[in-house]
């Protein structure tokens, strides 16, 4: 499965990097939103694994901009933060991702999340 994981954080990045690389998916990066955006529409992922708080554009609002696009809309979005106050599951899902994941992340369990995700849109 190819994975775009979209995340300012180095030592967030390289963990999760490794983590999805040992279970055999492609990871891509990206450190912003807006970056994110010309990849996505470059190279369609099978799934978006986004962090919340980015420098420029947030999060929601890319998630917003995804969802709104009949290119990018049927791509999963799983949301990632550290701030659940800031960032509430509800508002989140309401603004269009598809699942939501605190950190510090399960590693043992991320893979399993996202392809059973992927899984569930692709059918």
């Amino acid at each position: 499965m190819k994975v775009l994981v979209i995340e300012d954080h180095p030592t967030d990045l390289k963990l999760i990097n490794v983590v999805l690389e040992m279970g055999g998916h492609v990871v891509h990066q990206r450190a912003s939103a807006e970056g994110a955006v010309e990849a996505i529409l470059a190279d369609p992922p099978d799934i978006i694994l986004l962090d919340l708080r980015l420098p420029g554009m947030d999060g929601p609002t890319l998630v917003r901009q995804l969802k709104a696009s009949a290119q990018t809309q049927r791509i999963p979005v799983v949301a990632v933060t550290a701030f659940p106050d800031l960032y509430r599951r509800d508002d989140l899902l309401a603004a269009g991702c598809d699942a939501y994941i605190l950190k510090p992340i399960d590693t043992r369990e991320l893979p399993k999340r996202l392809e059973d995700l992927a899984g569930k849109k692709s059918s």
